[in-house]
C-alpha cells in the first residue's frame, strides 16, 4: 500500500511548515488537513503571489492534487467560503473540484466563536490572564466533540429537522452557560442549509476515501500539521495549547489511517524559537536580540496579527518533539535571519537548582524556574539569502546546522537529519541536502 508523508511543526508553531508542505505538495497526488480548523495560517508564495490558507490544505494550489480535510478538522463553514472567495480573488481556480471534506469532521458554529472570546474575557477576570487562543471557536467545538453534543458534517446532510432540533439543543445549552450570549437560531440555520447544499457535492465518507487512497493505485499522499509539538492537547504546554493533537498521532486519529502507513514524518524548525501568547519560554530573549530576531523575521502572527515573542532555538523542545514523533529528517527555515548576529546561542539543557534534568517538565510552574545551558557559537556574518546548495552556506553556518543534527541525535551514522534549509521566502530558497 502507500504510505502518508507527514510535515508537523516541532516548536511553538510558526516553524515555516507552509513551505516545506508547498515544496513537496507540488508532486503530491493527495494532501489532506488532520487536525485543527481555521485557527491555522499557513502562507504560501507562488510566483509572486501570496495565498493564506486556514483551512485549506496548502496543497489546493496544484490543480493535479485532491486536498483531502479529515475527521480530525473541525470545520467553520462560513470560514471556508470566505477563505476560498479571498483566493480565488489571487487566482486559485476550480478548488471545489479538488476538495474532498470528510462526514465525520465536526462543524464550528458562530456561536462557538463567540464562546471562545468569552471564555477568555472570563479566564482573564478569574486568574490575571488568558490562553490567547484564535477566538476561532476551536476550543469550544472540540469540547462538544468530548462531550458529545456536537453536530457533524454527516448530520447536515442528512436529516435537516433532526439537525435543527439538536443544533437548537446545543445553542440553548450555551446562552445558559453564557446569559450575555445572543444567537440567531433561525438566522443560522437558514445560512447553514444554504452552506449544506454548497459542500454536498464535496463531501465523502472519508475512511473509504483515505482506505482507497492507500490502497489502490500508487500515490504520493501528503499530510500537513497545523499547529506543532508544544500546543499539542497531550503534550504541550498546557494549558497554553491548542485543543487537538498536533503530534504524529493526530494523523492515524485524524484521518483514519493505521499506524504501519505513516512514512515520512518531518519536523519543521525554526532557527531560532518563537512564540503566541503567554505560557513558558526558556530561551526567550526579551532584549535586542529578540527585537532584532522578531524584526528582521517579520514575527507577526498569520492568523491573529499578533507579535511573536523570540528567542534562542531550543533543542530541549526539539528533542521533546523528536521523542513523541519520532522525524525521519528536518526541515531547518528562517536560517537567514541570524545572518547579522556576532554570536548565536543553542539552549542544549534544562537545569533546576543547578542540576540538568534530561525530560522536558510537564507542569508549567516548573518550566517557569528553569534555567537554560547555551552552546555559544561564532555568527557566520554572511548573507546566506543566495545559498542554493549545503556548499554555498558559509562553515560557520553549517557548523550551526551540524551542532543541531549532534544534539538531537542523527538516525544512523551515516546519514544526516536535516533535509531542507530556507534561507528566504521564495520556493527555491529551501536548500535540499539528501
Amino acid at each position: 500500500g502507500n504510505k502518508v508523508t507527514v510535515v508537523l511543526g516541532a516548536q511553538w508553531g510558526d516553524e515555516g511548515k507552509g513551505k516545506v508542505v508547498d515544496l513537496l505538495a507540488t508532486e503530491s497526488d493527495v494532501v489532506c488537513r488532520c487536525q485543527g480548523g481555521n485557527n491555522a495560517g499557513h502562507t504560501v508564495v507562488v510566483d509572486g503571489k501570496e495565498y493564506d490558507f486556514h483551512l485549506f490544505p496548502s496543497g489546493i494550489i496544484n490543480p493535479k492534487a485532491i486536498s483531502f480535510i479529515g475527521n480530525g478538522v473541525v470545520i467553520h463553514l462560513p470560514g471556508l467560503f470566505e477563505e476560498a472567495e479571498k483566493n480565488e480573488k489571487k487566482g486559485l481556480k476550480d478548488w471545489e473540484k479538488r476538495l474532498i471534506i470528510s462526514d465525520r469532521a465536526h462543524i464550528v458554529f458562530d456561536f462557538h466563536q463567540a464562546v471562545d472570546g468569552l471564555q477568555e474575557v472570563q479566564r482573564q477576570a478569574q486568574e490575571g490572564k488568558n490562553i490567547g487562543t484564535t477566538k476561532k471557536g476551536i476550543g469550544p467545538t472540540y469540547s462538544s466533540k468530548a462531550a458529545r453534543t456536537g453536530l457533524r458534517i454527516c448530520d447536515l446532510l442528512s436529516d435537516f429537522d433532526e439537525f435543527s432540533s439538536r443544533f437548537k439543543n446545543l445553542a440553548q445549552q450555551y446562552k445558559s452557560m453564557f446569559p450575555t450570549l445572543e444567537i440567531d437560531i433561525e438566522g443560522q440555520l437558514k445560512k447553514l442549509k444554504g452552506y449544506a447544499e454548497k459542500i454536498r457535492p464535496m463531501v465523502r465518507d472519508g475512511v473509504y476515501f483515505m482506505y482507497e487512497a492507500l490502497h489502490g493505485s500508487p500515490k504520493k499522499i501528503l499530510v500537513e500539521g497545523a499547529n506543532a509539538a508544544l500546543l499539542d492537547i497531550d503534550f504541550g504546554t498546557y494549558p497554553f495549547v491548542t485543543s487537538s493533537n498536533c503530534t504524529v498521532g493526530g494523523v492515524c486519529t485524524g484521518l483514519g489511517v493505521p499506524p504501519q502507513h505513516v512514512g515520512d514524518v518531518y519536523g519543521v524548525v525554526k532557527a531560532y524559537t518563537t512564540r503566541v501568547g503567554i505560557g513558558a519560554f526558556p530561551t526567550e530573549q526579551i532584549n535586542e536580540i529578540g527585537d532584532l530576531l522578531q524584526s528582521r523575521g517579520h514575527e507577526w502572527g498569520v492568523t491573529t496579527g499578533r507579535k511573536r515573542r523570540c528567542g534562542w532555538l531550543d533543542l530541549v523542545i526539539l528533542k521533546y518533539a523528536h521523542m513523541i514523533n519520532g522525524f525521519t529528517a528536518l526541515a531547518l527555515t528562517k536560517l537567514d535571519i541570524l545572518d547579522v548576529l556576532d554570536e548565536i546561542k543553542i539552549g542544549v539543557a534544562y537545569k533546576l537548582g543547578g542540576k540538568r534534568i534530561p525530560y522536558f517538565p510537564a507542569n508549567q510552574e516548573i518550566l517557569q524556574k528553569v534555567e537554560v545551558e547555551y552552546e555559544t557559537m561564532p555568527g557566520w556574518k554572511t548573507d546566506t539569502t543566495g545559498a542554493r546548495k549545503w556548499e554555498d552556506l558559509p562553515p560557520k553556518a553549517q557548523n550551526y546546522i551540524r551542532c543541531v543534527e549532534n544534539h538531537v541525535g542523527v538516525p544512523d551514522v551515516f546519514s544526516s537529519l536535516v533535509k531542507w534549509v530556507g534561507v528566504g521566502k521564495s520556493r527555491e530558497s529551501m536548500i535540499q541536502l539528501f
